[in-house]
């Protein structure tokens, strides 16, 4: 359960940091990263599950937490900002 924990938080870490250079966000702070990185899969994971596509390894959630984080990044770049 700790070990999934951790797993978790270093991927999502990782794909916000990743979403963050995809995006040219302006964010550049390691912890707004980590928690776009993990909210993002978490929303991705719920989305691409609803539509029947999950990930089914470490690669596949890393996949699905970079497409939630940027996801999140244009919301919060496009919409909360105005």
């Amino acid at each position: 359960m700790l070990v999934n924990l951790i797993i978790g938080l270093v991927v999502g870490g990782l794909a916000g940091f990743c979403a963050g250079k995809l995006m040219n966000s302006a964010t550049n702070s390691v912890l707004i990263n980590i928690i776009l990185g993990v909210v993002g899969g978490i929303v991705a994971g719920l989305i691409f599950g609803i539509l029947g596509l999950g990930a089914g390894s470490i690669v596949g959630s890393f996949i699905l937490s970079v497409v939630g984080a940027c996801g999140l990044i244009w919301v919060w770049k496009n919409v909360l900002k105005k």
